[in-house]
């Protein structure tokens, strides 16, 4: 039984701080000899403009000491090794600047391997819950919002890596630059740190304001991202109702409310930056004004004012750096949040929980199938569940046994896609038991998948791939040619062009609406299930190829088969029916005793037969006029 997501809590700002360090901190060490080798390698790319400083200052400090030997008159007794020092000190500045492009290059390749390592692992690990988890799942929000989620806020939990990987670099440098600017002169050291510090505290105390510019950001894109889904989901519904302008008026308003969110999260995020940046040429001037003055009065040589200059603009964008780190921290915990609201019942630790990814080297065999013993009795006790909105079904029993055929009718709102659907633990069950060949079902999700049981949806989904891999989805390819063929797919495949090899576009938009429901019963039948349950499937199937479809399922195979469907060729052949009415199970028997005691029954039988009527009319006249 899947729990109902319930809204975030608003906790401390220091308990969620906690939280994502400790979150942080378990998917760092999902990989730990290649995150301490680029802690390692960018430390030593961070620190060693310390080193560069060094070199040119001492540069500066061996010549002005030989000219003074030189004025003094003792250009022999020390200046020539002096000319020899600030030599060694180019040469040293040269090595270590070209070290530096080697160390840069290696810990760029160590770092882009750490961090699509770590997003994989999130999005590996968001994924495996939402489809193996037990219970049902019922996505808290829309698509589009699971969408960015995998998207944006994976790849913000992934780049927070980056303040700790550059950080202990960055740590380095800022205490090796302070040391060596204090030991020269602590007052303008003093000067120089003092604003930059106040500015980690100011970002510090925006931190709130942070992590709500930031969520309603994403929640404003998703909602875009949402209605444009919606949308080309339902051209010919728009064109039909001739309201594209207001569909294109309601986009523009959702654009503007996204742009205004993005605005004021992109400004805060500049704003920190342009001020940390600015920083820079403060500190600068600072140095400038003060240092010139006290070269005058000998209190400062040249040396150390070009160690000041050398180290200043580092140091700045360093404490930049760890403002910036500060926001980031926070963004990240509203990463956190929104991840665990997807995942709903999840534990905490669910997205940084470790396991292989096989990114590298040939994949290990899929796993096996889950085993269960041929299906003898499939037996349903006080079934109910119901939707948000309170429809759903009530104290719904029956009982399937191998080999038959039963079809759930009724009207629509009856029930009946919600009655299959919470049988197979596709949506959560309020109560009742489901028992296979006697024992307990404990939890539908993951017990009713193949070689168990088999589904097809009302509106089957198509991936963007070929048909092939549509119809096999990961099955034996030995069960392929008799899917298509029982699915009555094998006169459209030289329609196609390229047959099963032919790509079905985004949702199978490339196929018509019955050759989409025929690949959707194919991929099922390749599961070679025991159980087979059919959601209304034959809407778009003409009374023929309907008929064929059943005939040649019971001709072929043993089939076991749950169908909900309003259909004469449905009713005719089915061996039970379930007449849904009010969410529950108004009357059950043979078609012949239901038409005989069942006004229900009767009334859509009428109508259904009158439909086909219709429609076999409309069909003749068709064909009339072709001729």
């Amino acid at each position: 039984m899947t729990t109902h997501p319930s809204p975030p809590t608003q906790g401390t700002s220091a308990s969620d701080g906690a939280r994502t360090l400790a979150l942080s901190r378990r998917l760092f060490v999902y990989r730990p000899g290649l995150f301490v080798f680029n802690l390692v390698m960018w430390t030593a790319v961070h620190a060693s403009p310390a080193l560069l400083t060094l070199a040119v200052s001492g540069v500066f400090r061996h010549l002005e000491e030989a000219d003074r030997l030189r004025l003094a008159g003792a250009a022999g007794q020390g200046a020539d090794p002096l000319i020899l020092a600030a030599g060694a000190s180019v040469g040293w500045f040269a090595f270590v600047r070209v070290s530096r492009f080697g160390l840069f290059y290696g810990a760029f390749r160590a770092w882009i391997e750490l961090w699509y390592t770590l997003d994989a692992l999130v999005r590996r690990n968001l994924l495996a819950y939402l489809l193996r988890a037990r219970g049902s799942r019922r996505l808290p929000d829309t698509p589009a919002e699971a969408v960015s989620r995998f998207r944006d806020d994976v790849d913000d939990v992934a780049g927070y890596t980056e303040v700790w990987v550059d950080g202990a670099g960055m740590l380095l440098y800022t205490a090796v630059a302070v040391g060596l600017m204090a030991a020269v002169d602590p007052l303008i050291t003093l000067l120089v740190c003092a604003p930059l510090l106040l500015m980690v505290l100011f970002v510090q105390r925006l931190s709130p304001v942070i992590r709500s510019y930031r969520r309603r950001m994403r929640e404003a894109t998703a909602r875009v991202t949402d209605f444009i889904g919606e949308t080309f989901g339902a051209v010919s519904a728009v064109k039909l109702a001739a309201r594209e302008e207001g569909m294109v008026a309601h986009l523009r308003a959702l654009g503007d409310v996204r742009k205004q969110a993005a605005l004021r999260d992109v400004l805060l995020t500049e704003l920190i930056r342009g001020v940390n940046t600015n920083m820079v040429n403060i500190a600068v001037g600072l140095v400038l004004l003060m240092g010139a003055s006290r070269i005058r009065g000998g209190m400062m040589d040249v040396a150390d004012f070009v160690l000041f200059i050398g180290l200043l603009p580092r140091l700045t964008g360093t404490m930049g750096f760890f403002g910036d780190a500060i926001a980031r921290h926070r963004r990240t915990g509203v990463s956190y949040e929104r991840m665990h609201r997807l995942l709903q019942d999840a534990p905490e630790t669910q997205p940084v929980e470790h396991h292989p990814l096989y990114l590298h080297g040939e994949l290990p065999p899929a796993p096996a199938r889950p085993g269960a013993g041929p299906l003898r009795e499939l037996r349903v006790e006080g079934l109910g569940a119901h939707h948000p909105g309170g429809a759903g079904v009530s104290d719904v029993g029956f009982t399937l046994r191998r080999g038959e055929f039963v079809v759930v009718t009724g009207r629509i709102g009856s029930g009946k896609t919600t009655l299959v659907r919470a049988l197979l633990g596709l949506m959560p069950q309020d109560a009742g038991r489901t028992f296979w060949n006697g024992e307990v079902v404990d939890d539908p999700a993951t017990f009713f998948v193949p070689p168990r049981s088999a589904y097809t949806a009302q509106i089957p989904n198509l991936f963007s791939s070929a048909l092939r891999e549509n119809v096999l989805s990961g099955a034996d390819g030995a069960e392929l040619g008799r899917a298509v063929r029982l699915a009555q797919l094998g006169p459209d495949l030289a329609g196609l062009g390229a047959g099963l090899d032919t790509e079905v576009g985004a949702r199978g938009v490339k196929l018509s609406g019955g050759q989409v429901q025929r690949a959707a019963v194919a991929r099922m039948l390749a599961q070679g299930a025991d159980l087979l349950v059919f959601d209304d499937v034959s809407s778009a199937l003409d009374a023929r190829t309907e008929a064929a479809l059943w005939d040649g399922l019971f001709g072929e195979l043993d089939a076991t088969c749950l169908v909900v469907s309003h259909r004469r060729a449905a009713l005719t052949r089915a061996d039970r029916i379930l007449v849904m009415a009010g969410g529950r199970v108004a009357d059950e028997g043979t078609l012949s005793e239901l038409l005989e005691r069942s006004a229900e029954m009767r009334a859509l039988w009428e109508g259904e037969v009158g439909a086909e009527e219709v429609g076999a009319e409309a069909t003749g006249t068709g064909a009339a006029r072709a001729e």
